[in-house]
C-alpha cells in the first residue's frame, strides 16, 4: 500500500469506514509522520464530514499528530506569579514504561508539588533536567516515547498467541543443514591423580564464621536510629526551605507579643454528643471542633477588624472580609488552605470547606490559589496531644490563633471546684499594629463563641 493508492481511494468518495477496514490499518499508522508530511493534499480534501461517513463512523475515527514510538517533550506548567522556579523530582527511571496519566516527576514549589503526568502509554527516553535541580515554568523537562514499551516490561509481557495454521505433511522441508558428527576417540581418557591428603583437615566447627556487614552504599533509613553512630545528609525540600525561611523573617519582622486564656470545652462536647448523628445524617460528614473556632475567630475579626488588617508600606490596609488559613500538617511539611469568606458560612458550610482542602493536602493537590491570601490562621496543635505552645505569625497577617489539647482539669465554677474538659489557647499578635487591649478582647470574644454557642445567634 503506498500513499497514491490511499488518497485515489478517499478521492473517489469511498467510505472511509470500509476502506480502514478492507485493508491493513496497521500499515497506514507505520507510515507515521514521514506519510503524512509526503502528501500534499490537506486535512480537508479527505471530505471526512461528507455523505460517505455517517456520525456514527465519524466518532470512531481519531486522527492525532502523535504516532506509536514518536517522542516528544514533556515541559513544565506555567507557575504562578509568586513563584519563579521549582525542584524537579524524579518519579520513574529513564527506560521505564508508565501508563497514561501515571506520574512521572514532581516538582516541588515554595507552597505547593506539582505533578507530571504522562500524556499518553508509554516509555521515559530521557531526562532533560538533573534530579534535585531547578527547573522553571514552560521548560523542557522529559523525553517521552509515545505507545513504547521498555525491555524489561516486554520480557515479563505474555507473548499474544496467533492461529495456529494447519500445515500438510508434504509441505514440511527437512533441514538443509546436515548435523556436525563428533569424531571417535580413540583411546581412554585419563585417570585423574589420587590426592595424597584430604582437601581440608580442619573440622567445620573451628571454621570463623564472618558476620554480613550491610554495605556502606545503601540508603541509610532516616526514621529510624540504630546506634551504628553514622550521619545521613538529605537535601531539603523547597517547600521546607520556604518555610524556614518564612518564619524566620516573621521573627525578625514583626514585634511579636502571645496573649493566653482557657476555655471550658463541655458546652461544645455536649452539643457534639447531642447533634453530631443528625448533623452527620444530613450533611454526611462528623460535626468537628475546628468549625466551632473558625467560626467564633470569624465573629471576633468582625468585632476586632484591627486583628484583620495589615501593615504594608507605612500604611495599614483594612480588609472588609475574612479568609481564615488553617495550618495542615502533611509529610512535605506545613501547608495552609484558605476558607474564603468565613464571616458569611455557618458550622455546616466550615466542616465542609475544612473537609475538602484536607482532601486535597492528603492527595497533594493543593493549588496555589488554594494556599494564597488569608486575614487569619488558625494553628490546631491540639491533635498531637500540645498542652501549650506560642505560634508564629504567618506572614503578611497580624495575627494567629493557636489551639491545643483538651484535658480533664479541676476549676472553680460558682465556688465549686469541678472537672470540666479545659483547653489553652493563645494569641501571637503583631504588636506593632494591635495593641494589648485589643488582643485581649478578641481571644475573650473567641472563649465567649466556643464556651457558649449560642451567643451567636444572639449576637452578643
Amino acid at each position: 500500500m503506498n500513499s497514491r493508492l490511499i488518497l485515489n481511494s478517499l478521492k473517489k468518495g469511498s467510505n472511509i469506514s470500509k476502506f480502514l477496514a478492507t485493508n491493513n490499518v496497521t500499515k497506514v499508522v507505520s507510515y507515521k509522520a514521514n506519510f503524512l508530511s509526503s502528501l500534499s493534499y490537506s486535512p480537508k480534501c479527505l471530505n471526512l464530514t461528507g455523505p460517505a461517513i455517517t456520525r456514527n463512523q465519524q466518532s470512531s475515527i481519531h486522527l492525532s499528530n502523535v504516532f506509536l514510538n514518536e517522542i516528544i517533550t514533556i515541559e513544565s506548567p506555567v507557575f504562578a506569579e509568586s513563584i519563579s522556579e521549582g525542584n524537579f523530582v524524579y518519579v520513574k527511571q529513564v527506560g521505564e514504561s508508565v501508563k497514561a496519566g501515571e506520574i512521572i516527576a514532581n516538582i516541588e514549589t515554595d507552597k505547593t508539588i506539582l505533578e507530571l503526568k504522562a500524556p499518553q502509554d508509554g516509555v521515559i527516553e530521557e531526562y532533560l533536567v538533573e534530579d534535585n535541580s531547578s527547573i522553571k515554568g514552560k521548560s523542557p523537562a522529559i523525553k517521552f516515547k509515545v505507545g513504547a514499551v521498555s525491555g524489561q516490561s516486554a520480557a515479563n509481557a505474555e507473548p499474544v498467541s496467533k492461529p495456529v495454521e494447519e500445515k500438510k505433511p508434504e509441505e514440511r522441508k527437512e533441514p538443509t543443514q546436515e548435523p556436525t558428527q563428533t569424531p571417535i576417540p580413540t583411546s581412554m581418557p585419563e585417570i585423574p591423580p589420587k590426592p595424597q591428603q584430604p582437601i581440608s583437615s580442619v573440622p567445620i566447627s573451628q571454621i570463623p564464621v564472618v558476620p554480613f556487614t550491610p554495605s556502606t552504599t545503601q540508603q541509610a533509613d532516616i526514621n529510624k536510629i540504630s546506634g551504628s553512630r553514622s550521619e545521613t545528609r538529605i537535601k531539603m525540600n523547597r517547600m521546607r526551605q520556604t518555610i524556614a525561611n518564612r518564619l524566620k523573617t516573621a521573627q525578625n519582622t514583626c514585634a511579636m507579643l502571645t496573649t493566653f486564656n482557657e476555655i471550658n470545652m463541655g458546652n461544645l462536647v455536649d452539643l457534639r454528643k447531642t447533634y453530631n448523628d443528625q448533623f452527620q445524617k444530613r450533611h454526611k460528614l462528623k460535626l468537628g471542633f475546628m468549625s466551632a473556632f473558625v467560626k467564633a475567630s470569624a465573629t471576633a475579626l468582625m468585632d476586632q477588624p484591627v486583628v484583620n488588617a495589615v501593615i504594608e508600606n507605612n500604611e495599614i490596609v483594612y480588609r472588609d472580609y475574612v479568609d481564615i488559613s488553617v495550618a495542615v500538617a502533611t509529610p512535605k511539611g506545613l501547608v495552609v488552605p484558605v476558607l474564603r469568606n468565613v464571616e458569611k458560612m455557618n458550622y455546616a458550610d466550615i466542616e465542609k470547606e475544612i473537609a475538602a482542602l484536607g482532601e486535597k493536602a492528603r492527595n497533594n493537590s493543593l493549588a496555589i490559589e488554594d494556599m494564597q491570601g488569608g486575614t487569619f490562621t488558625i494553628s490546631n496543635g491540639g491533635v498531637f496531644g500540645s498542652l501549650f505552645g506560642t505560634p508564629i505569625i504567618n506572614l503578611p497577617q497580624s495575627a494567629i490563633l493557636g489551639m491545643h489539647g483538651i484535658f480533664d482539669r479541676p476549676v472553680a465554677i460558682n465556688g465549686q471546684v469541678v472537672i470540666r474538659p479545659m483547653m489553652y489557647v493563645a494569641l501571637t499578635y503583631d504588636h506593632r499594629l494591635i495593641d494589648g487591649r485589643e488582643a485581649v478582647t478578641f481571644l475573650r470574644k473567641i472563649k465567649s463563641a466556643v464556651e457558649d454557642p449560642r451567643t451567636l445567634l444572639l449576637d452578643i
